[in-house]
């Protein structure tokens, strides 16, 4: 059969290092989406102000997008396996970057949840198949080093994203918050049609068909759940919005898992939950972005409400963690080919512990901002020796000729670990405001609000540890 996806530029393919360019591309899709992602988040009081709205009505904005990232990338990944994967990557770059032009144009807030949500499966669509390219183009002892560099590019965009966002929200106004993404969307989706290969043969499962039923279950329970781990902090727990959505989205799992488990060609691989280094290796994907996305909630609110730092003086210091993080990463890589993924991911989740539990007991106390800083840095670089190897094996340990869906539900893990920080964070932050006697005090009463509400984060670190020590040892080839 002839493959409708365009070849890479032949002069380019040739080059000895072109599987590293195909590493190049992805990363650009990685950087891409976290930089959107902290931008937006910096940008919703702004928001607020621009279209007269509540705070409430405005955080939208951020769950639509994860909303339909999130629902979307299960059966983006499903879609890629029968009609190879080249195609709806570079689909990907060009709804992600068309939405962030469109967003910047929005009249109505409505307007530009709807366009955040297009931006969303433009987001899914790279999700899904942007661990399956990398992990397909370099060698399997090269995996490490090219998911570290995955890792440095996510982090990067992390730590640019408030920095440049601050200088584009004063200068410029919120609209270029959304065109900023334009011109590396536009670059990446070109230097994708010239360097990522055609999907191979053996790889696209033209022969199998999609399981419809399947991903109509599947969607709403994921968006449900999703969309119920968003609003912790908004409806409580015993309400019945929050009731009525959760049992929902467990609802449409149960049929789900059912459906998966009859079906010839299921739009999840959920037989990769059998093998107990795959499900460690998943729950720790979710426990690092819940601490990393949990600290960063944290802490912005530290600073600037706690410590009465600006906008722009917080985003620096904040860019603490995704900086050593990224520096970290690669490092990790080879660390781990030595003394294998298993080790070093417990003694980076152990430096993260060592990190919260220093923030708690001195890094708020008076004049202790290099404290606070150094305490951030090796939090960021606990981060760095975790995430790059954890996810590396945990794609290594599906069974031959998995990694594809092994790839998609990393990303799906990745997301919901970054809705389960933000929401235990932001639910646990107004506890202890609550028990403070308000929920708008400043200064000191914040801060001591913030390192009470620190001890979540420690009981993500304890089970990450955990999740990293039942998995096998495993070196990886160096």
């Amino acid at each position: 059969m002839v493959s409708l996806e365009p070849p890479p530029l032949r002069s380019l393919e040739r080059l000895a290092i072109h599987p590293w360019l195909i590493v190049g591309v992805t990363c650009a899709g990685a950087f891409i989406g976290q930089l959107d992602a902290s931008i937006v988040q910096l940008a919703l009081p702004r928001l607020a102000e621009g279209f007269d709205v509540r705070v409430d009505a405005v955080r939208w904005v951020a769950i639509a997008y994860l909303l339909a990232f999130a629902a979307s990338l299960a059966v983006s990944g499903r879609v890629s396996e029968m009609m190879g994967r080249k195609l709806p990557y570079l689909l990907g770059f060009a709804l992600f970057t068309l939405a962030s032009l469109l967003c910047g144009w929005a009249e109505t807030l409505d307007q530009l949840v709807a366009l955040r949500a297009l931006q969303g499966v433009g987001g899914g669509l790279l999700g899904a198949n942007s661990m399956t390219i990398l992990v397909t183009a370099v060698p399997q002892d090269k995996r490490p080093h090219a998911i570290g560099w995955f890792t440095t590019a996510q982090a990067v965009g992390v730590s640019t994203g408030p920095i440049v966002g601050g200088f584009l929200l004063e200068l410029l106004g919120w609209r270029w918050i959304f065109w900023a993404a334009v011109p590396f969307g536009l670059l990446a989706f070109v230097l994708g049609w010239l360097v990522l290969p055609r999907s191979r043969d053996e790889d696209v499962k033209r022969d199998e068909t999609f399981d419809l039923a399947g991903a109509v279950l599947l969607v709403p329970a994921v968006g449900l759940g999703v969309l119920a781990l968003t609003q912790v902090s908004v409806w409580p727990l015993a309400s019945p919005s929050m009731l009525a959505c959760a049992a929902a989205s467990v609802l449409f799992l149960v049929l789900f898992l059912r459906r998966e488990r009859k079906t010839r060609w299921p739009v999840v691989d959920i037989e990769l939950f059998r093998s107990r280094d795959f499900s460690a290796g998943f729950v720790g994907v979710v426990m690092g972005y819940a601490l990393l996305y949990g600290m960063l909630f944290l802490m912005s609110f530290a600073f600037v409400k706690g410590l009465a730092n600006s906008a722009h003086v917080a985003g620096l210091k904040l860019a603490t963690i995704p900086i050593l993080l990224g520096l970290v990463a690669p490092l990790a890589a080879r660390l781990a080919s030595r003394f294998t993924a298993r080790r070093v991911g417990a003694a980076g989740m152990a430096l993260c512990l060592a990190a919260i539990l220093a923030l708690v007991a001195i890094a708020f106390g008076p004049d202790r901002l290099v404290v606070r800083l150094v305490a951030l840095a090796l939090f960021g670089a606990g981060l760095g020796l975790f995430l790059a190897p954890n996810s590396h094996a945990t794609i290594d340990a599906a069974p031959r000729g998995h990694a594809s869906s092994a790839g998609g539900l990393v990303n799906l893990g990745r997301v919901l670990g970054s809705c389960i920080g933000v929401s235990a964070a932001s639910s646990t932050l107004s506890w202890r405001l609550g028990l403070s006697g308000s929920a708008d005090r400043m200064g000191p009463a914040f801060v001591e609000a913030v390192a009470g509400s620190l001890f979540v984060l420690a009981a993500f670190a304890l089970v990450a540890i955990g999740a990293s020590l039942v998995s096998r040892p495993k070196a990886s080839a160096s």
